[in-house]
């Protein structure tokens, strides 16, 4: 039997060289679409163009950007597909310490990406059997024993490495096999000996039966007629058989024996040695698991405790991992920075006006009438009909002029928050399934501006990024008249809570007096609307409002003949809001904050107006 036939029956060539898997290719098709990535806690989640393709998870900032090379990418080989516990959208893919927070537009959409993910990393073949293949790595045990030709002393040296003693093995394997080959021709050699012999004798003694010779003492020979002695029986001598010593070759094959017997026993002494090392490393590395595993552990709940940590899961929400006092507290800084920021733009935007004056002009001259025209201005499909529009402002006028201008006491039950001066801000506690709906009303009179023009710094866009601080961007979805347009805006972050959007429909109206000692109002109202050009986004959460400015100009008569100056002009403002911002958040964070950032919002505004109505003529 040679090295390769022995070798051969325990395993097929097949498993020493690697094989082309049947089925499935490697190379599946591209799978692409939208999803949305969580980026960071200031952006939060950012639509991203994401493509699958050959086992690989890319990703692009759009569809139109992909020449330019992927921002970057994940080999699904190694990665950890995660599907959340409580998001139905959402799906998080991981390698190592690198996790990208997928957020699907539905969960259907969501599965499509779970199946084609699965699918590649099948097709790849890792955590399949179809994958376990050898690759001819094993040394052959054969080719170590090449320049062994015959036993010799140092065979039965004690070795110090398994590698040597399996070669000796080797070495004794072929000749024992050698010899076994030898022993069994002396076998049979004896055999076909002993056959022909007794067939001769038998024919012998049929023959001669009647007239047998004499023989000698010892039966070995008989006479012949001539009176020669022939021998009957030729005593089988071992040597005459091809020449083998078989007293040899049974010494020879019991020291093989016994050599092979030595090593074995010194294969096993080295295997036990080598068990016991490999032991001891397999219980050092288990105790450095153990000691990582606890220190993995107290790393993640220190990262608990932290209200700064950036993943998804510590976002706004009811299933966040951040205490109400840690969401509290996160707010409160992020207010403050905010704050920071806006006293340094307005500081730089003061130092700018005073070293560059800018001429008086007439900023009611495109004021016009305040009347709903029977024309569009301009208009985005699909638009919104000024009929219908007009029927919806005429409604919240009303209500707002009925209710909004009622006295705070009574059974309205609201609840005095703030007091600044001339300023005062009430408060009604409302919840609706957990979420804070709680309306609030602030009253305040302001010297030196009327309500018109109170009014419409407060609804003419052109001036809303000047006093309005939270808004991130904004524009005009319709206009549906000189007074009257659809506004969709997004407001700035406060970590962890989410970014809001706000679509609304703003119009400004004045109200005549009934009685002509009473004065006109001036009335805005902003208030909630749908439109198929400003779909709700999983970027940001939809708030919704119901908001109105009501303002009323009160003269007081100048002494003399003196004409009516900003001196004799007082402006009584009501500011009603009734929000739903949605999404969920702690109750008292959202109280927090409105009772901080309302009165902050009316001071800043009304200064604002007070800045740009010096120096130029009144407009009742």
């Amino acid at each position: 039997m040679s090295d390769n036939q022995s070798w051969n029956s325990s395993g097929s060539e097949e498993d020493l060289e690697p094989r082309e898997e049947s089925g499935h290719s490697v190379s599946t098709g591209a799978f692409s679409g939208v999803l949305s990535k969580w980026t960071n806690y200031i952006h939060g989640w950012q639509d991203r163009w994401v493509v699958l393709k050959n086992n690989t998870l890319s990703y692009y900032k759009s569809q139109d950007e992909t020449e330019y090379g992927c921002r970057g990418s994940l080999c699904l080989s190694k990665a950890v597909i995660t599907l959340h516990g409580f998001d139905e959208c959402r799906l998080d893919i991981s390698v190592n310490d690198s996790v990208w927070y997928l957020r699907a537009q539905d969960p259907e959409h969501r599965q499509q990406w779970i199946d084609s993910l699965e699918l590649h990393r099948a097709d790849s073949g890792y955590g399949s059997e179809s994958s376990l293949r050898r690759h001819g790595s094993m040394l052959s045990l054969t080719s170590a024993t090449s320049g062994y030709s015959a036993t010799s002393t140092s065979s039965f040296k004690k070795g110090h490495s398994l590698r040597e003693k399996l070669a000796e093995m080797e070495t004794f394997r072929d000749i024992l096999c050698r010899q076994v080959d030898t022993l069994q021709k002396y076998f049979d050699s004896c055999s076909d000996a002993v056959s022909k012999d007794e067939l001769q004798r038998d024919k012998i003694v049929e023959d001669d039966e009647d007239d047998f010779p004499n023989t000698r003492a010892d039966g070995e020979f008989l006479h012949n007629n001539n009176g020669s002695k022939e021998k009957l029986f030729q005593a089988l001598n071992p040597k005459g058989i091809n020449g083998i010593d078989f007293k040899g070759e049974a010494i020879t094959f019991k020291a093989t024996t016994a050599g092979i017997l030595a090593t074995l026993s010194h294969c096993i002494d080295l295997m036990v040695k080598r068990e016991d090392s490999w032991q001891k490393r397999l219980d050092k590395e288990m105790e450095k698991r153990r000691r990582i595993e606890d220190s993995y552990q107290s790393a993640l709940n220190e990262l608990k405790k932290k209200s700064h940590f950036g993943g998804p899961d510590y976002e706004e929400g009811p299933n966040s991992l951040i205490n109400e006092d840690e969401f509290f507290d996160a707010v409160e800084a992020a207010l403050d920075r905010q704050d920071k920021i806006e006293e340094q733009s307005q500081t730089v935007k003061t130092r700018i006006e005073r070293s560059s004056p800018v001429p008086l002009v007439d900023v009611y001259s495109s004021t016009g009438s305040h009347r709903f025209s029977d024309k569009v201005v301009k208009s985005i499909w699909p638009p919104l009909s000024v009929s219908a529009a007009a029927l919806q402002v005429e409604e919240m006028v009303q209500s707002h002029m009925t209710y909004s201008l009622q006295d705070v006491g009574g059974d309205a039950n609201w609840q005095l928050v703030v007091e600044e001066g001339e300023m005062k801000v009430y408060r009604r506690e409302v919840e609706e399934n957990g979420i804070v709906l709680d309306p609030l009303k602030a009253t305040h009179s302001v010297k030196g501006v009327t309500g018109h023009e109170v009014c419409h710094y407060f609804w003419d866009t052109a001036y809303r990024n000047d006093w309005e601080t939270t808004i991130e961007n904004f524009n005009v979805v319709e206009t549906l008249s000189e007074s009257a347009a659809i506004i969709y805006q997004t407001h700035k972050r406060v970590w962890p809570a989410s970014q809001r959007d706000v679509l609304y429909l703003s119009a400004m109206r004045k109200i005549l007096a009934n009685n002509e000692n009473d004065p006109d109002t001036w009335l805005v109202c902003n208030f909630s609307v749908d439109h198929d050009d400003a779909q709700p986004t999983n970027k940001c959460v939809r708030a919704k409002i119901n908001i109105a400015m009501i303002c009323q100009t009160l003269v007081s008569p100048p002494e003399g003949d003196k004409e009516i100056s900003r001196d004799n002009i007082l402006c009584k403002i009501t500011y009603v809001a009734n929000v739903n911002p949605g999404g969920w958040a702690p109750a008292s964070v959202l109280r927090a904050v409105a009772k901080r950032e309302y009165p902050k919002f009316l001071k800043r505004f009304t200064s604002y107006v007070q800045e740009k109505t010096e120096g130029k003529p009144i407009l009742f």
